[in-house]
């Protein structure tokens, strides 16, 4: 039965899922050092969870994203696997359409919440090339860079969605925005998400102590703080987000056109969700042949998503000093 916080559902049916990177160690333990691999202990706790992997990833060479993912791409030069090219592409092309956004933000000087809206976008922006990293299939399952690199990925989404968050309420001024008494608490807390999440991810694919691992059972994939902190926390967080920016658009600016850029953004944001846990495994069997995946709609959602938050954001700030104040002082 599934409980709360258990992992392997998504990693069987969702491909390229970047949190289950985390668990092959766990499930295929290897020795920490080629000397002590002699010792009868090690290769006995292999032996005791070698039946949770199966079929390609089984092994680690063949093994694609995910742990046993009914649906996955094979690592790059595998059956000439090109890795997940159209999510490449797609990263890349993110990457530099964000960069676009974070300079246009900086020209704004005057708009509210400047700073905080930059440190949103050059957050999500460092976001893609982890992705590009943790889902691309360049690197074999269970290294240790692999493993690292999906941690820090961990770490930096659950931090960016924070700086979502956080952005809505510096909008509603209950602190004037760009001043220490906004900038400290926003960062602190984009650190601790950061530093919290990247931890456990770590404990997790590393099994440093007890505490966050290993999952019990093994093919459970179990980690009630991950889940929350992956899965939960960013929906949570965006939710929010809309929740407070409509109070702000409509409440306290009584301007309409602008709300439909949040409702838009909202949906973007939706289907792209929607893409990745339930159309992605449509894509990779039955469209590309296990060649690509859904992800890569995903990610143009996200970005798309967050280019209309830019237009949303900038159509209820002032550009320069001399625009009319949109905000009560």
């Amino acid at each position: 039965m599934t409980r709360f916080g258990d992992f392997a559902p998504l990693c069987h049916q969702v491909p390229s899922y970047p949190w289950c990177n985390l668990f092959y160690r766990q499930a295929c333990p290897r020795p920490s050092s080629r000397p002590r691999s002699a010792h009868p202990r090690p290769q006995l706790q292999h032996n005791n969870h070698s039946s949770v992997l199966t079929g390609p990833s089984a092994n680690p060479s063949t093994a694609p994203v995910g742990i046993n993912p009914e649906c996955g791409i094979p690592p790059v030069g595998q059956n000439g696997s090109l890795a997940n090219i159209a999510n490449i592409i797609a990263c890349a092309l993110s990457i530099v359409l964000v960069l676009v956004l974070v300079i246009w933000t900086t020209r704004r000087r005057a708009a509210v919440g400047r700073v905080e809206f930059r440190l949103f976008l050059a957050l999500y922006l460092l976001t893609l090339p982890f992705q590009l990293l943790s889902t691309g299939a360049f690197l074999t399952q269970g290294s240790t860079a692999l493993t690292v690199i999906t941690a820090i990925h961990a770490g930096l989404v659950a931090a960016t969605f924070w700086a979502l968050l956080g952005n809505a309420i510096v909008s509603t001024q209950v602190v004037e925005d760009g001043t220490l008494s906004s900038i400290i608490p926003f960062d602190f807390f984009i650190l601790a998400f950061f530093a919290a999440t990247t931890y456990i991810s770590l404990d997790v694919g590393f099994s440093f102590t007890q505490v966050f691992g290993p999952s019990n059972p093994p093919e459970s994939l179990h980690s009630i703080p991950l889940f929350v902190l992956t899965s939960i926390w960013p929906g949570a967080a965006a939710l929010l987000y809309f929740l407070i920016m409509t109070y702000v658009v409509l409440g306290m600016l009584n301007e309409v056109r602008p709300m439909w850029y949040f409702v838009l953004a909202a949906v973007l944001f939706v289907l792209s969700q929607l893409d990745f846990f339930l159309l992605s495994k449509v894509i990779c069997n039955n469209v590309s042949s296990h060649r690509i995946d859904g992800t890569f709609v995903a990610t143009v959602l996200e970005t798309a998503a967050v280019t209309v938050l830019y237009f949303a954001w900038r159509s209820i700030t002032e550009e320069s000093w001399e625009d009319d104040v949109y905000y009560p002082r």
